[in-house]
């Protein structure tokens, strides 16, 4: 089997010699990227979307799914929303950000010549069904509600009106100086009074409820029964009124969520704030990213499944349904992986050379890499500021993540680094930022509390996930890098030296034995206290690469435990499962090319496509485990580079 490298990338797209004389009509055409590559195969890709978007091919741990700006309203987004700007000055931000080869992602395994085709022109385009533990995937097929006689009636989602909803819930949060709320009883029945009763306990916990006359009319009057303190037990979710929820049912409603457009974690504050709730009591396996229709398990504590349903009627671009009652949550990383739909539009290629490079795929697979929204979109890529932590150079850490820095970044962001570079007072920096809960934020906060001094304090206000994703980001690029020069020294076979998993133990690949392995079996280890290296020549590029980064690859514990990086396994090579494709012909760009579960559940027919169309289009399936990123097997099916900085460029230029 044959590798090739990637060595340079040039945004130029195949064109006739008459177009040539006229430029203005060449930047009106589609733009592709050619990538250069060792066996001379000519490549290019081009990348449309619906409206302008700046990240294109930011994927989650599991698969590639562009982050964008959500369709929900602007009350309800998340800090992390896009920043505004045309495309064109987008993209001459984006030069600062990183390509592929920045990050050690520079071989390919197939020998097939890589063709153009565009990725996401809808994000209906790219689907993604959870893999459970047991092997099922998931699928929204029902929207029916397990019911019991404890449920309240549907009455009482529309008994109150919407004015009632808002002073409830602001009595609820103890948001305005008012001890309780009446509710004038119309047409008064005591059904409707038990609804009403049955409404606010339900809706709004932590309030309880009362009848009351008043100049001869009934009122419900909503009060705390102990203020503040019940409250907080509200707020926590974890101790809800013992009588609020049968004992004969599961703790957690379980339920698949289909979101379009959205990722999981906007999705869940979302549910949370028309649910009343913490987004903390929500649990899942695995986080989906944005751009792409996705459908998951969620499980979430002692809300009826009733209540979720009734979401359906007020959401867009969720759905809600398969519900369940079960005693357990969920846990992240506890699916199987993620099965994938993918459309690639307008593609270039010939039959064989489709044919060449999904039979390669699924036989060979791609080479396991870190994709590129592992190392952050800036120009101050998140594996540097893992390698200054491990350094124990807090300076430099602070630095890196406070410093002006070129490239795409929101307005109130630039005016807060600024400010920084100016005065290096962190009040003064803060006060540049309407939002608080950002990195930068966070690290100002605690650069307030506890002093310029102590920046190892201030650094640990920041949530210790996104803490450890740098150092994970500085195991990435050492392992990309390492990867590479591996399959370049050694190629697609395995070699005496190399590791291999013996159950959950690394065991060295000796000579005697080599005949019994494949490249499949090779894993390759992400550096760590725990770990062993490679006994041939890459076990010391690993070495040197540590030494070269003022590391030392025999002395991973750090002083402050949370970094100490104890290492990993991570197979080299990722064969698909369920590797299916089709190539189809279509006229209309705007037509989906296959149907959702939400288009079965609706009833909507299959698209009607022409048999000779004006495009031709490849429809692509198949499945992987966690930990893989999608942009790595379709890079190797198209050849080209997946970071935003070239797919934006190609984007932007469509664009003018």
């Amino acid at each position: 089997m044959e590798t090739v490298e990637m060595n340079s990338v040039s945004l130029k797209r195949p064109h006739s010699e008459d177009d040539v004389a006229n430029a203005d009509e060449i930047k009106r055409q589609k733009i592709s990227e050619k990538s250069q590559t060792g066996n001379n195969s000519g490549q290019s890709v081009e990348t449309v979307k619906e409206q302008p978007d700046k990240s294109l091919l930011e994927d989650t741990k599991n698969e590639i799914i562009p982050n964008e700006e959500g369709e929900e309203q602007e009350d309800e987004e998340l800090e992390d929303s896009d920043e505004d700007g045309d495309p064109e000055s987008f993209a001459d931000m984006m030069k600062h950000g990183l390509t592929e080869s920045d990050v050690g992602i520079t071989k390919f395994v197939s020998s097939h010549k890589g063709f153009s085709g565009i990725l996401k022109e809808r994000y209906s385009d790219f689907v993604v069904h959870e893999i459970g533990k047991d092997g099922r995937v998931s699928h929204l097929d029902d929207f029916s509600v397990p019911v019991d006689d404890e449920d309240p009636s549907e009455e009482t989602f529309t008994v109150l009106s919407d004015e009632d909803k808002q002073r409830l819930e602001e009595l609820q949060l103890l948001k305005n100086k008012e001890t309780s709320v009446a509710i004038e009883v119309i047409e008064d029945s005591k059904e409707k009074r038990t609804v009403i009763h049955q409404a606010v306990k339900s809706l709004f916990p932590g309030l309880e409820t009362k009848t009351e006359d008043r100049d001869g009319k009934k009122y419900i009057i909503a009060y705390h029964a102990a203020g503040k303190k019940a409250l907080a037990k509200v707020r926590t979710a974890t101790d809800p009124r013992k009588h609020s929820w049968p004992k004969s049912r599961g703790s957690y409603c379980h339920f698949v969520l289909y979101k379009e457009n959205k990722d999981t974690m906007d999705a869940i504050n979302v549910l949370s704030k028309f649910l009343r709730v913490k987004p903390n009591i929500f649990s899942y396996m695995g986080t989906k990213d944005k751009r792409a229709i996705t459908v998951q398990e969620i499980a979430v504590l002692r809300i009826t499944a009733q209540r979720l349903a009734h979401l359906n009627k007020c959401l867009m671009n969720f759905k809600l349904g398969n519900f369940s009652y079960k005693n357990h949550p969920l846990k992240l990383g506890e699916l199987q992986g993620n099965h994938f739909t993918v459309v690639l539009r307008n593609i270039t290629g010939t039959d064989d050379q489709i044919e060449q490079a999904m039979n390669s795929l699924r036989e060979i697979g791609f080479i396991n890499y870190y994709g590129m929204q592992r190392f952050g979109t800036t120009a101050v890529p998140t594996y540097q500021i893992g390698r200054a932590i491990l350094q124990n150079n807090w300076n430099e850490v602070m630095d890196l993540i406070l410093k002006p820095r070129p490239g795409a970044e929101k307005g109130y962001l630039v005016k807060c680094r600024e400010e920084w570079a100016k005065t290096k007072d962190p009040a003064a920096a803060l006060k540049k930022l309407p939002v608080k809960r950002c990195v930068e934020g966070q690290l100002l906060r605690g650069l307030l509390k506890y002093g310029m001094k102590n920046i190892i304090s201030a650094f640990g206000i920041i949530p210790r996930n996104n803490r450890l994703m740098y150092i994970h980001s500085y195991q990435s690029y050492v392992w990309n890098n390492m990867v590479s020069k591996r399959i370049e020294e050694y190629g697609l076979k395995a070699v005496p030296g190399d590791l291999t998993l013996k159950g959950a133990t690394a065991v060295h690949i000796e000579e005697e034995d080599v005949h019994n392995y494949t490249i499949h079996d090779v894993v390759m280890p992400l550096p760590g206290f725990d770990v062993i290296y490679p006994k041939h020549k890459i076990g010391e590029a690993y070495k040197e690469m540590l030494v070269a980064d003022n590391l030392d690859i025999n002395n991973m514990r750090h002083k402050i435990r949370d970094y100490s990086l104890s290492g990993a396994y991570r197979k080299i090579i990722i064969r698909p499962q369920n590797v299916n494709w089709e190539v189809v012909a279509y006229d209309d760009p705007k037509i989906p090319l296959f149907t959702t579960d939400l288009d079965k559940l609706e009833g909507k027919p299959l698209p009607v496509l022409p048999t000779d169309g004006k495009f031709r289009a490849l429809k692509m399936e198949f499945s992987l485990p966690p930990s893989t990123y999608a942009t790595m097997a379709i890079r190797e099916v198209l050849k080209m580079d997946t970071s935003i900085k070239n797919q934006t460029q190609l984007n932007t230029t469509w664009l003018r």
